[in-house]
């Protein structure tokens, strides 16, 4: 059975950092790619991040410099470290098995809410 496990975010400060994690099972990261999301109330969802299987990283242009992906094989997870973050990065962060665009098959993580607040 195919899942994703997130785990991290919280309440951090403006320019403060925080990362997340997207543990995985039923698979292995090698073989398939992972993205990670956000959706701020009252916004669609947007791509932040991805990772493809053959370890090729990309990132929305708002995020770059600041977010970095990352993938512990061994651990068979992802994750997304990220700094410098601002309050309109207020967010609920998903990770997908997909880059950028997610189909109906794809996988999501339960979600983590992240609050960048003074």
């Amino acid at each position: 059975q195919v899942q994703l496990v997130q785990s991290g975010g919280g309440l951090v400060q403006p320019g403060g950092s925080l990362r997340l994690s997207c543990a995985a099972s039923g698979f292995t990261l090698d073989y398939r790619d992972i993205g990670w999301f956000r959706q701020a109330p009252g916004n669609g969802r947007e791509g932040v991040s991805c990772i493809t299987s053959d370890g090729t990283t990309y990132y929305a242009d708002s995020v770059k410099g600041r977010f970095t992906i990352s993938r512990d094989d061994a651990k068979n997870t992802v994750y997304l470290q990220m700094n410098s973050l601002k309050p309109e990065e207020t967010a609920v962060y998903y990770c997908a098995t997909a880059c950028w665009v997610v189909h109906a098959y794809d996988h999501w993580g339960q979600g983590t809410q992240v609050t960048v607040s003074s």
